[in-house]
């Protein structure tokens, strides 16, 4: 049998760089073939040999309710009769931010963005604007998206500035980043001994999912808050 997985990872790979169009959906890191997704329904979905698989990912976050829910399939189909995409505000906006926070108290205002990349950048940008300051603190083993600040890991030494992950992510780009060890409230509590009030925000996934959903312990949090307020920096949580 042929595996047509394999057949359409081989076309993508000569048009596509790497095959894919987000490197975590190229299998490097576990090996084999990418299954490419030809239908799904419910918690399930069916890839190009028809092998049927359950659903682990859920699109990364918006399948919450599975594939084809009923209500989510008529509400889309209405959609798409009044038009795609508009490049323009609509009613519908002002309605989903209405409903988050509504849902969800902590939150005054949204934004709404196309990404999760896209979310993170927005976030240290405001930061630095509102503090006047540079300086940025994430944890290895977060990730934040494909912004060029945030594609770093850390260094040797205490409270350390990075090294960049990427090819081309110059040093003088990721300077302003100080990566530090997830958990370690010493490190965190070094860091802002030296560089307090020069830091703008300090952004942190609670949970780390690229760390198998690695948790932050509560005095590890407490600490991040106690100390983003006594410096005056901005707290992001990523997710």
């Amino acid at each position: 049998m042929t595996d047509r997985n394999q057949a359409l990872f081989d076309r993508a790979k000569a048009l596509i760089p790497g095959g894919v169009n987000s490197p975590v959906r190229a299998f490097k890191a576990v090996g084999g073939t990418p299954r490419f997704v030809q239908r799904a329904q419910g918690a399930y979905f069916w890839d190009a040999n028809g092998q049927k698989y359950i659903d682990y990912i859920g699109s990364w976050g918006p399948m919450i309710l599975g594939h084809g829910h009923p209500a989510v399939v008529e509400a889309v189909q209405k959609a798409v009769l009044e038009g795609f995409s508009y490049g323009a505000p609509t009613e519908r906006e002002v309605e989903l931010a209405e409903e988050i926070i509504k849902l969800v108290p902590s939150i005054d205002m949204v934004r709404l963005v196309s990404s999760g990349t896209e979310a993170g950048m927005s976030a240290i940008r405001l930061a630095r604007g509102a503090t006047g300051r540079k300086k940025i603190i994430k944890f290895e083993g977060c990730y934040h998206g494909h912004a060029d600040a945030l594609l770093v890991k850390a260094g040797s030494g205490l409270a350390t500035f990075g090294n960049p992950t990427s090819a081309g992510v110059p040093p003088e780009v990721v300077q302003h980043t100080i990566v530090l060890e997830y958990n370690n409230v010493e490190q965190l509590e070094a860091a802002f001994v030296e560089h307090g009030p020069e830091v703008a925000c300090l952004i942190i996934e609670p949970i780390a999912g690229n760390m198998n959903f690695v948790r932050a312990s509560l005095p590890f949090m407490k600490r991040c808050r106690e100390l983003c307020t006594q410096h005056g920096a901005l707290l992001a949580f990523d997710e």
